[in-house]
């Protein structure tokens, strides 16, 4: 039996999925399952309005540690317990025996939604990234409602056409990884040759407080989660661990490379970025609805030119929705072969033929529909369901690394070594996986981890300025409580019946 068949078995997890992915193609994945380089140009708006040039830079750059502290964590978790099922997982095994299940299952849910809606979120943005280039290219253009779901619809249906071919998405992901890296260098080198750059006073000492926050370090903190949203996601190589050769390994490893890839691409973008700006207040009147679209003009002056490169992002974050489809499918397929989602009965099939989890990627995919018809009703509506992304999958990596923490420092995880199949089931065997950090040093960045975790998951229930109106009001709370609130009504009512923790298919 080979190691990825013992880590399951010792999971009491039985290999259905079939492992297609090698560290290349897996890097292709987690690198542009997150389109960090990318995604800074999007969030520009959030930026601009709380923290502005200076707040960009120092709250990139914080977030980038945060990030890199909290998937150090989560790589030693799966490093320990490669499975798809990922944090409800770790939690079920990590937890006292008096809440696991509880705990287990909520985190589940949290995971589960706070995926179907990144996978919405990036729908809107391919949608909401093509009308900016109609409006660029002709400004008589009024854009409706209709035109973003119809927009929204065209992402998603390709997404669902390279995720239901069992042997293309390892592929696609390899070619992607050079489009990510091949792509940077067509953005980067027309903004620092063309553009008429700034000086470095007018971009690292410019703090703004725009949203009229009481202190510009409160606009600096309430404007980082811009940035953590192009962090958002890292996990989703966590999720496809039962498609992938040597995973306790390899997605440890793919993980932190495209952590280090993705932030030194995304803060050499956003430097070039900033010192292009020419002028704030037009890239946040521009027309197009996209800051960073104005921006691309004042440095090359011609729309041929901005065409071309916003054409080449669009490209990028259809790619990138194509692995966000996975991860999220992934995530309910486990879920739902624990038993812990209605209809798991039928959710928990994977398709004989191609050996996917087909019913979990079109169940993902008309979740996605049917939040698309929220935008016909007001586009505010739609964010602040899609606000989901951030809150609920920080909140899903504090519980797990909080009992991470508490594990490490009572001394209840073991030296690594191969143990038997039932100890890991049976909690007597908790074993550090092949990658894992030592001593003091795995606890400091434990605890970093969840100080940073703490502090974002505050933030993200902020509104962006003052004074709160309707418009501007964040709903990400009633959100998460919202589905909080589901998933304990349907734990009450049914789930706890049947949802016991991860099922063990293995005796």
């Amino acid at each position: 039996m080979d190691r990825d068949a013992v880590d399951l078995a010792r999971l009491g997890k039985r290999p259905v999925l079939k492992r297609r992915f090698g560290l290349m193609s897996l890097l292709g994945f987690s690198c542009t399952i997150l389109i960090t380089w990318e995604g800074v140009l999007i969030v520009l708006e959030i930026g601009f309005t709380n923290g502005g040039p200076a707040g960009l830079v120092y709250g990139f750059l914080l977030v980038w540690i945060g990030t890199a502290t909290v998937f150090a964590c989560l790589s030693e978790l799966v490093s320990m317990m490669p499975t798809a099922g990922g944090q409800y997982h770790w939690v079920s095994v990590l937890a006292p025996r008096s809440s696991r299940r509880f705990l287990s299952y909520a985190t589940g849910w949290l995971t589960v939604w706070g995926w179907q809606a990144t996978l919405a979120s990036v729908y809107y943005l391919a949608g909401t990234q093509i009308q900016g280039l109609i409006k660029l290219n002709s400004p008589t253009y009024d854009s409706k409602p209709w035109h973003t779901m119809l927009l929204f619809w065209a992402s998603m249906i390709f997404t669902v056409c390279v995720n239901t071919v069992g042997c293309l998405l390892p592929k696609f992901e390899r070619f992607v990884l050079i489009l990510h890296v091949v792509g940077f260098l067509a953005i980067l080198l027309p903004l620092a040759i063309l553009g008429s750059h700034q000086s470095a006073s007018e971009i690292f000492s410019n703090l703004l407080n725009s949203g009229n926050w009481p202190t510009r370090g409160l606009s600096f903190v309430v404007g980082i989660i811009g940035s953590v949203y192009v962090f958002t996601g890292a996990d989703g190589a966590i999720h496809m661990s039962e498609e992938i050769e040597h995973a306790s390994m390899m997605v440890p490893r793919a993980i932190m490379l495209s952590i280090l890839i993705n932030g030194s691409l995304g803060f050499g973008m956003l430097i070039v970025t900033l010192f292009s700006l020419d002028d704030i207040k037009a890239a946040l009147e521009t027309t197009t609805g996209l800051p960073f679209i104005e921006i691309f003009l004042q440095s090359t002056g011609s729309i041929v030119a901005v065409t071309c490169m916003v054409s080449l992002l669009v490209v990028m974050q259809y790619a990138a929705n194509v692995g966000l489809l996975a991860s999220a499918s992934r995530m309910c397929w486990s879920f739902s072969r624990d038993r812990g989602l209605p209809g798991w009965r039928s959710l928990q099939h994977v398709d004989p033929r191609t050996t996917l989890p087909i019913r979990s990627i079109l169940v993902t995919t008309t979740v996605s529909l049917l939040l698309s018809f929220i935008i016909l009703g007001s586009a505010t509506a739609f964010n602040d369901m899609v606000s989901l992304s951030v809150s609920s999958l920080q909140s899903s990596y504090l519980v797990a690394i909080s009992l991470l923490l508490h594990r490490r420092s009572t001394g209840a995880i073991r030296p690594r070594k191969l143990t038997g199949e039932r100890e890991m089931v049976a909690e007597r065997g908790i074993s550090w996986g092949p990658w894992h950090m030592p001593g003091r040093w795995g606890i400091a960045v434990n605890v970093l981890a969840c100080g940073y975790l703490t502090v974002i998951v505050f933030f993200s229930f902020w509104p962006t300025g003052q004074p709160v109106r309707a418009g501007n009001m964040n709903y990400a709370v009633v959100v998460t409580g919202a589905v909080v609130m589901v998933s304990v009504i349907y734990y009450q009512v049914w789930a706890r019946k049947v949802y016991a923790g991860p099922v063990i298919e293995i005796a």
